[in-house]
């Protein structure tokens, strides 16, 4: 079954964890021993209904004050799909754990409380989907029975997000549903509440929307090691483990090695020890080439045509998750995959104002800023712009004082 990665976000009291809860209730994905704790947990609060968010708030800090902290990963199936849900916090000051959860999803689910509308956080969140280009994004309009499932209510908030999406760079497909998750109204079926609605439930949403992977990617392979057993059994055997960033991988094709410009060509591709023709996306293959060149972890495999823009000065987005401010001249680790490089950053151009979607000049970037960094680094960096469903143009910063990830970074 194709796997479909989600990551949802929202604002304090939205319904988040009730409605992923009741995902995992509706699709017969959650445990009977399971359930009767979850229902003497209610009963214990006073409830005289299931609450279904206790499914999901993992942590005891997270119960006690009903919020989502920590990001936190849900599995359970459709009918045609396996879908894996990064649940991310809603909080101002865990937007980089949003993020981190995000970074890896196809789709995201934005939940909005149909009686507060669009909230700061709800702008934060899309302004993060924008950023991090992706494939489609589900706008939940939640809490419809608390507005006696009005269609007004449904169309002034959907025409607000239409509004701000041109704003913030959103560019992905973007579905609106209402929903009632406490009930299950439009999350997986349909009553008689709302008939003004024809569309699809979210559960529908997630087994149709598109997650085609671009077959015009261009291909990136990143070695993660050199396989030389210099055995009598493999005397001359020498290979190269890595990741397939993105695009496909041909045998017979020809590369070059990025950074130095050495041409080769792919005689065999391998994973777990099958031969394939050809492989996508992929973080566990293994290449063999025909001619013997100076190849090392770290190293990236392009085609021979094409120019991955290295460059020792550079400028990107950046989502900074640092406990400790940015500030100029300050000393990171760029990692992209393997490839690692010390930056220097040269200058902090501005900062997005997530309230009016401008940017300002700025000298530091706090935790949580999105912001625009020049760097210059020791040695060249692939710096093709960011676009989005691959590993182009995206990259992490460390902090070489306690090997703590510090930022996310988009090429521009």
């Amino acid at each position: 079954m194709e796997i479909l990665r989600i990551a949802t976000s929202g604002s304090v009291d939205d319904g988040k964890s009730t409605l992923i809860g009741r995902l995992l209730f509706d699709t017969n994905h959650v445990p009977k021993d399971k359930l009767e704790q979850i229902e003497k947990g209610s009963k214990k609060r006073g409830l005289n209904f299931t609450d279904l968010s206790l499914l999901t708030d993992g942590l005891i800090s997270e119960r006690e004050q009903g919020i989502t902290i920590d990001v936190a990963h849900v599995y359970f199936s459709t009918a045609k799909r396996k879908c894996i849900i990064a649940d991310t916090p809603g909080h101002e000051e865990y937007t980089r754990n949003m993020v981190t959860g995000a970074s890896q999803s196809d789709v995201a689910i934005v939940l909005i409380d149909a009686r507060k509308g669009v909230l700061n956080q709800t702008r934060r969140h899309l302004s993060i989907v924008g950023l991090l280009k992706m494939k489609a994004v589900i706008v939940a309009i939640n809490k419809m029975d608390l507005v006696d499932y009005s269609q007004v209510r449904f169309e002034e908030i959907a025409d607000q997000v239409n509004e701000l999406l041109p704003k913030i760079g959103v560019t992905s497909e973007v579905y609106f549903v209402p929903t009632s998750a406490l009930s299950g109204e439009g999350v997986t079926a349909w009553s008689d509440k709302m008939p003004w609605f024809s569309g699809p439930s979210l559960l529908q949403l997630l087994d149709d929307v598109d997650i085609e992977k671009n077959e015009d990617d261009i291909p990136l392979f990143n070695v993660q090691t050199v396989i030389r057993p210099r055995s009598d059994a493999f005397h001359d055997y020498r290979a190269y483990a890595g990741y397939l960033l993105s695009g496909t991988l041909v045998k017979g094709q020809k590369v070059r090695v990025a950074s130095t410009g050495q041409l080769a060509t792919i005689q065999k591709i391998e994973k777990w020890g099958r031969e394939m023709d050809s492989s996508a996306k992929d973080k566990a293959l293994t290449i063999h080439l025909e001619e013997s060149i100076d190849l090392s972890r770290g190293d990236l495999l392009v085609p021979i045509k094409h120019d991955p823009n290295m460059k020792r000065e550079f400028s990107a987005q950046l989502c900074w998750m640092g406990q400790r401010q940015l500030f100029p001249n300050q000393k990171l680790i760029f990692q992209l995959g393997t490839f690692s490089t010390q930056v220097l950053t040269t200058q902090i151009v501005s900062v997005v104002d997530l309230n009016t979607f401008t940017s300002g000049s700025t000298s530091v970037l706090s935790m949580n800023d999105i912001g625009h960094v020049r760097f210059r680094s020791a040695a060249a960096v692939p710096a093709e712009p960011y676009t989005g469903g691959s590993e182009h143009g995206g990259f992490i910063l460390i902090d070489p004082s306690d090997n703590a990830t510090v930022a996310a970074g988009f090429m521009n």
